[in-house]
Order: C-alpha cells, then structure tokens, then sequence
C-alpha cells in the first residue's frame, strides 16, 4: 500500500460505486421516456407528472411524515426520562438495560407479529394510525435510550453539582448545564426515532388499517403488484433527493456550529 499509493484511492472508488450505482441508475430511470428500466430511449419528465397527479401517494406521504413526527416526538421524551434514570445506580438496572436492548436485536417479523397481537388483539387498539404510532414507539424507543444513554454516562456530574452549589435550582440546573450537554444526543435520539418510523415496512404492513397506508408500504405493494413502476422509480428518487438535501443542510450546520464555537472559544 505505501509503495502504491493510488490502490487505496481505486478501492474507496470501487466501494463508492458498489454503493451508489445502483442509485444513480434509478435516478437516470426516471427520467426515462420509456417504462424500461434497462433501457434509455429519452428523457422525459412525465412520470413526474403522473406522480405529482397520484393523490394516494400524497396521502400516504403526509400520513407517514405525521406519524414519524409524533413518534419521534414520544419516543425522545420516554428515552430520554428513562436514559437519566438508567443514569442511577439502583437495584435490577441491569435488567431494565437488557430489556430496553431486546428490540434491537429481535427480527422486525416478530416484532410486527407480536404488536399485531398485543395492541390490536388484546388491547383493542384498531388497526391504522393509532397501532402504527404505538409500535413505532416501541420499537424506536430503544435508539433513542441508547444514544442519549452513550452521552448521558459519559458527562461529568461535578458540573451539576457546581451549578447546585452556585444556587441553581435542580430545575435551572438542567435547563442550563444539563440539557445543552444532552442536547446533541437528544437531537440524534430524535433523528433516529423519525427516520426508523419513515422508513419502516416490515412492521407497519401488519398494522395498516384501511385509509392508513404509509409511504414505504404504499411503494412495497406498488412494486410488488405490478412491478416496478416508472411512478415508484420516480418516487424514489424524489425520496432519495430530499434524504440527500437533509444531510448536506445538517452538515452545513453542524459544521457552521463548529466554526462559530472556534471563534467562541478564540474570543475568551
């Protein structure tokens, strides 16, 4: 590798293209005056056109961005209280971590099962909105406890103390010096719990109820009724675009932060 350097440089390339090529094709698709997918015959921008005509794929987009928002919300506030109180030493801890973990490793088709039969079955709860929100809940909650946990143990409690010590109530206390430290985790806890919630098809499919159908179910029956359609290829890209945008913005700002934090700092 040091005496030839450029195979590391063709390796993260063939990696990059592994990666993205199959994207950048269905972008190039839908485009395509045609419905075939392996063949270019022109550019064209009716299946944009139809899409934007679809009114079933506007309702499941804004019954999915709803659904991501309230879950994201609960799921950051619940994870949040629990990964301070994890925060404690206290008798069965260890439990209550082990159980927090089992949604991250058990498979989706279980999970899907199990809420179908839980909150429809035993608790009443009818299949649409109601049941997704809660098993996105459920099942986002433990990201959410994870991260905010990781930057939870790792801050040093003399800080609070400190702030104790100058007068600070304990609720001044958290809204000053313990929030802004969490506030980065709290923030990835949230990303975490929408985009698992947005994309979700596996567990939803179980609980989608008539006139409640998501995005990411929607598409899955879409392809799996009549194939892959130039409508869907469309969708997707639009899908892909808009994930894009959100993570040049986030690190734009993340980098504008850190930049003004420098300038911060040099200042004092």
């Amino acid at each position: 590798m040091n005496r030839r350097p450029w195979v590391l440089g063709v390796v993260v390339a063939l990696v990059f293209l592994f990666l993205y090529a199959p994207i950048a094709w269905l972008a190039i698709a839908s485009f395509n005056s045609s419905r075939s997918l392996s063949r270019i015959s022109g550019f064209s921008l009716q299946w944009y056109a139809e899409l934007a005509d679809d009114t079933r794929v506007f309702a499941s987009l804004q019954l999915t961005l709803q659904l991501a928002l309230a879950s994201a919300v609960i799921s950051t506030v619940i994870g949040t209280l629990a990964a301070f109180g994890l925060r404690r030493a206290f008798p069965g801890r260890a439990l209550w971590t082990v159980l927090l973990s089992l949604p991250l490793v058990v498979p989706e088709v279980v999970m899907g099962v199990a809420m179908l039969g839980f909150f429809v079955k035993l608790a009443g709860v009818p299949l649409g909105f109601g049941a997704l929100l809660c098993a996105h809940v459920a099942f986002s909650l433990s990201f959410v406890v994870v991260v905010v946990r990781s930057r939870v143990s790792g801050m040093d409690v003399r800080m609070e103390e400190a702030a104790a010590d100058l007068g600070a109530s304990p609720f001044v206390a958290f809204r000053t010096v313990t929030l802004p430290l969490v506030a980065p985790a709290v923030a990835a806890g949230a990303a975490f719990a929408f985009l698992l919630s947005f994309d979700d098809v596996v567990i939803s499919s179980y609980l989608t109820g008539v006139g409640s159908t998501t995005l990411p179910v929607f598409v899955y029956a879409q392809a799996s009724k009549r194939g892959i359609s130039p409508e869907v290829v469309a969708l997707s890209t639009l899908m892909v675009t808009a994930t894009a945008l959100l993570l040049i913005i986030g690190v734009v700002f993340a980098s504008w932060r850190a930049r003004r934090a420098g300038s911060v700092a040099r200042l004092a």
